[in-house]
Parts: C-alpha cells; structure tokens; sequence
C-alpha cells in the first residue's frame, strides 16, 4: 500500500481540501495521512467561517512525531494544497525534504492554491509569493489553474497557445509534470471543461462537459490533484493518470450538477471514482 501525507485544509461541513481528496484517495486504494493547514467550520467561498489557521509549526511536529515512532520511511509521497499562512509554505518544503531523507523515491506534488479563474485570490498574504518562490522548485509535479498558471509563470495567458507556453516555461523552474486543472476562458471551446498536462515526453489535451451551476462546487481542484497522485502512486502511466482523473471528477461533477446540491457530492459519486463511467481521452498536443 502506498502512503500520502496530504498538507491541506479542512472543513468540518462540505468538501474542500483534504475533505475532497481523503475519502477519494482511499478509494483507489491508497492510506492517506491528512495534516490540516487549517480547521474551518465550511470552506471560504460561502463568505463567512469560522475555526483556526494551524500554527507552523504543528506541520513540523506532526512530520517528527511520524518520523520518531519510525513510519516515515513509508510515505510515499507529499502533497501540499489550500495554505493557511505563509510561514506554514516553509515548513511544507522543509517536511517534504524530511519525508524524502527517509523515502528518497517520495515525491511531491504542489497545488498551488491561490484562487479561482473567476473568484480571484482567496489566501492568505505571502502564501502565493511563497508558493512562486519557494514550493515551486521543489515540487515534483504541479497542478495549477488558470490564475495560478499565470500567475506562477509571470506570463500572459489570454488563450490556448499562450497556456501551452506557460506550461513549457513551469517545465522549466522545477516541476517535471504540470497538470493544469481547468483551462477556463483559454481552453478551445466555451462550453467545455479542458486540462493539459505536460511532462518531458511530451504535452496533452484532454476536454469533458461542462456542467452549469447555480454556485460552483468548490474543492474540485482537490479532488483532481488527489487523484492524479494517487493513480500515479498506483502505477498508472502519466496518461492514464490523466484520464483516470478527468473521468472519475467529470463523473462526480455530473453526480453534483443532477443532485442540485451545492457540495461536491463525492459520497454519491464513489463507485464512479473508482470505476469512472466517462471514457474521455488524452490527446497529445503536436
């Protein structure tokens, strides 16, 4: 079995951060250990919460504490999302080093939350300079959206040629795989939900439905990354990686869109997580 020791937010009602991506993670078969960046009674976008950001330095415990009871040799992988302050961004990269002292094939993947496509910035001061400046470089895989696209590469991203080249240049600061979550307004078609993903051997493109809402479920970046980790822990390639998780998350989006619900509704959605009824392909970019 492979170990994910997954740094992220959680909420107590709904699903965001490690509340997206535990319950699916498990599901394919892989033991996750959930390190809360911060504890809130819902997630952000409903405009009101209440609970605590985790002082700094509980990461750094909680990794010793693994470590001195001699089980931190088995994480496999560290996977980093919503955080609560900048000061927590440090003490990610410095657990990943400590994870991969003890594991030298753990690898880390970095979601760089810093907003939505169409909600702007959502995080704390400081945590995105950090995630630019610090956690970028040292993450194995990334997975932003379009507004981290940009800004994590400084570039202008006003369409699908200007994406692809934002890709290539992240390619170029660290990360050896790039997964873009949601193109938004840059993908080919309007009335699509597009991703790229991009390694050394090469980059593609892959396009689902795009369901409408009243509200935008949040946590769907979550559950992507979480997946995608988890499958390619799994032993799938890149690509089946990739399709793997644009169809179990197309899947739980359309369980979502018929539920009228505003929560992701992952529960529902399990056995298609698992075994995706979607069957949409990757196809590689010339």
């Amino acid at each position: 079995m492979k170990n994910i020791l997954s740094i992220q937010s959680h909420v107590v009602y709904g699903y965001a951060g490690n509340k997206s991506a535990t319950f699916p993670m498990q599901l394919l078969g892989v033991d996750v250990w959930a390190l809360n960046t911060v504890q809130f009674s819902n997630h952000t976008q409903y405009g009101k919460w209440k609970g605590l950001i985790m002082p700094k330095e509980q990461i750094g415990e909680i990794v010793q504490g693994i470590d001195e009871i001699g089980e931190l040799a088995k994480c496999d992988a560290v996977l980093s999302g919503y955080i609560g302050s900048a000061e927590q961004v440090t003490e990610i990269v410095n657990a990943f080093h400590t994870v991969k002292s003890r594991n030298p094939n753990a690898i880390y993947l970095c979601d760089p939350v810093m907003g939505h496509p169409d909600k702007g910035c959502i995080v704390a001061d400081g945590v995105k300079e950090g995630l630019i400046k610090q956690a970028m470089a040292h993450a194995d895989i990334i997975t932003p959206n379009l507004v981290e696209l940009r800004e994590l590469t400084g570039l202008t991203v006003e369409n699908f040629e200007q994406a692809i080249e934002a890709v290539k240049a992240i390619l170029t600061k660290g990360p050896k795989k790039v997964l873009v979550k949601h193109l938004s307004k840059v993908g080919k078609q309007a009335d699509k939900f597009e991703m790229l993903f991009a390694s050394s051997e090469g980059m593609w493109h892959i396009s689902r439905p795009l369901y409408p809402f009243a509200k935008e479920p949040v946590g769907v970046g979550d559950l992507t990354a979480g997946l995608f980790l988890a499958n390619l822990l799994n032993g799938k390639s890149d690509i089946e990686a990739f399709e793997h998780t644009a169809n179990a998350v197309n899947d739980v989006m359309e369980v979502t869109a018929n539920s009228g619900v505003y929560e992701l509704q992952i529960i529902a959605a399990r056995e298609l997580i698992l075994t995706p009824r979607s069957q949409y392909k990757a196809v590689k970019i010339t």
